[in-house]
């Protein structure tokens, strides 16, 4: 597999006391137990955190585990909805997590209400600066009780545990969902998708493939794509760029 570095390409380092990656067949039930690593889903997630727009979508290129994959057991006190009791079940997190990883956004096409906010230097100096300030909101490495650090980083820097371990297979690997907001494939129009991948790792580095490339998956019911928009109520900020000077900010990534 081939790679090529887009112009509008982000590195940053993402670091956790904890993390829980759910794997499927645990997720519905109470006993939760992680992914040995980070699913592209959740670093979409964690950088929809740092810097989101609708005008955008994030595509997740490389991950690299820096520290060795350990796991800890905790005990939850889960709420019972409609009553005054409480259950306990133990889940199974990751812990003392630090990954590099490696990105780059595209526009996204099914927002055609949305065309005049399709700057490229902007969004990529705003994504930039906010990495550097550890993102525009919180950040989890998959749910919401592992909180995680952002930082800037130089994706292969620096000495990763697994930097010489040869290919590890993880197997059959739940790669994410597919939003009819974001759905690139005819047959993946107005659908809720999900995919999986078969997940390996070569010296601590995981390339994913694209939501375009995964060919198991599965579609789950039908969606339709939300427009934005000050005329619908539920987006408002362009204004503030429709005559700005973006010369400047081209210029970055050029």
């Amino acid at each position: 597999m081939t790679f090529t570095t887009p112009k509008n390409t982000i590195e940053f380092a993402i670091k956790g006391k904890y993390a829980l990656f759910s794997e499927v067949l645990t997720r519905p039930g109470a006993e939760k137990t992680s992914y040995p690593v980070p699913t592209y889903e959740a670093l979409k997630g964690a950088l929809s955190s740092i810097y989101w727009k609708p005008t955008i979508y994030w595509v997740i290129d490389s991950l690299r585990v820096m520290s060795p994959i350990k796991t800890t057991r905790k005990g939850i006190r889960l709420i019972k909805y409609q009553s005054p009791q409480t259950d306990r079940a133990y889940y199974t997190y990751l812990c003392d997590v630090h990954y590099q990883v490696r990105a780059h956004f595209g526009f996204n096409m099914n927002h055609p209400e949305l065309a005049c906010d399709r700057n490229e230097g902007k969004h990529y100096a705003i994504a930039q600066r906010m990495i550097t300030r550890g993102g525009r909101r919180d950040v989890f490495l998959g749910t919401r009780e592992c909180t995680a650090d952002v930082e800037p980083c130089v994706f292969g820097e620096g000495d990763g545990y697994y930097d010489n371990s040869g290919e590890i297979d993880f197997g059959f690997f739940f790669h994410g969902l597919t939003y009819a907001d974001e759905a690139i494939l005819p047959e993946d129009k107005n659908m809720l998708s999900t995919r999986f991948w078969n997940c390996k790792m070569q010296n601590g580095i995981i390339n994913f493939p694209t939501p375009e490339e995964c060919t198991a998956k599965r579609h789950i019911r039908s969606m339709s794509v939300t427009p934005f928009g000050e005329e619908y109520g539920n987006f408002i900020g362009l204004k503030e760029f429709e005559e700005a000077d973006f010369d400047e900010l081209d210029a970055r990534i050029i």
